[in-house]
């Protein structure tokens, strides 16, 4: 058996008996075949196991149907990560049904290496996650390349950005606890430096600085992690467990997930019960939330809109498109479960 693989045009249109720009029109259906010609140009292209040359076929269309997805984060976990790795899973699946193939990196260094690989590649666009510099921005826009940014922010006007409405999610996070009856708060921060994180506290501590519930009278305290894992979250509430039982807190809130459920583990641990002693919640909406028990309530995050969104928006940058928006927010809501919720409610 013949084990060649790679046949080019010119082998194919001989064996089909046509020529070089007859078969091309075929296997790229671009013009007019005969059914007959076409049929024969199909069987043997199945006989040859035939696949277009990517290369000739960019030359041609002046595109390679490749996106590149770069993501900007200096710690593990990163393709992993609870919210992007649900964002990229979106986008594949997204960017498949649009015929086009991904290219992903990390990039943990904030450097200009990944964004030279994937000019490398000749990508017809990129998706920029997570926060990233002005230069890497700066550096982009040289190659007058279509792109845009997910879950990152910028003063740059000219930008395209996804982001979630991070700060009216920590509003509705606060509304929720306060209208269960809670005046006590313990907050578990994540890194301020993480856009995130920063606008979730924002948004509940000033929204319960509306409700007449502040830091200054003693009745929210803080306490900043400077990572966003579970590990992170058990270890702060482990180092100030003390504090938080002295402290009568009746309700404790983080700026995602994982820190929730660290705290929440030491809690149970200890004997503490959830949420008759104190009610726990979350931000993120991940996996984990529904499967603990008890339950995490959370605030959600639209990843399945951003990560489709961002595909659909770069396709129609990529085409050409002019009206396109360049800030697109996505509202997030309160999902309740049993960490706040007592049964006889």
């Amino acid at each position: 058996m013949n084990q060649k693989l790679n046949y080019s045009l010119r082998e194919l249109a001989e064996l089909a008996g046509v020529s070089k720009s007859t078969a091309s029109r075929v296997i790229s259906g671009n013009g007019y075949a005969s059914p007959d010609v076409r049929e024969r140009v199909l069987q043997a292209a199945d006989q040859l196991r035939y696949k277009p040359s990517a290369v000739a076929r960019a030359m041609v269309s002046k595109r390679t149907y490749n996106i590149g997805v770069i993501v900007f984060r200096d710690k593990l976990p990163i393709v992993s990560h609870t919210l992007y790795g649900r964002i990229i899973d979106e986008i594949l699946m997204a960017a498949e049904e649009l015929g086009y193939s991904i290219f992903l990196k990390t990039d943990r260094e904030m450097s200009l290496r990944s964004t030279d690989y994937m000019l490398e590649q000749r990508v017809d666009g990129l998706i920029l996650v997570s926060r990233l510099q002005k230069n890497v921005i700066d550096y982009v826009k040289k190659f007058n390349i279509p792109y845009l940014m997910v879950n990152g922010s910028t003063e740059d006007p000219d930008v395209v950005h996804l982001v979630s409405n991070d700060e009216a999610g920590g509003q509705r996070a606060a509304e929720y606890l306060v209208s269960c009856g809670h005046r006590r708060f313990f907050v578990i921060a994540g890194p301020g430096e993480h856009r995130s994180h920063s606008l979730r506290l924002k948004g509940f501590c000033q929204r319960l600085e509306s409700l007449g519930i502040s830091a200054s009278q003693g009745q929210v305290t803080i306490v900043p992690s400077l990572e966003s894992s579970f590990e992170s979250g058990h270890q702060v509430m482990e180092e100030n467990y003390a504090a938080f039982r002295e402290g009568q807190y009746s309700a404790l809130f983080s700026t995602n997930d994982m820190l929730a459920l660290g705290a929440m583990k030491v809690m149970l641990d200890r004997g503490m019960q959830i949420p008759e002693d104190v009610a726990v919640m979350g931000y993120d909406n991940t996996e984990l939330s529904s499967m603990v028990h008890p339950s995490l309530t959370t605030v959600s995050v639209d990843a399945t809109s951003i990560g489709r969104d961002a595909v659909s928006i770069l396709d129609r940058l990529i085409r050409g498109e002019k009206n396109v928006p360049h800030l697109t927010e996505y509202e997030s809501h309160v999902l309740i479960r049993q960490s706040t919720k007592r049964e006889e409610e």
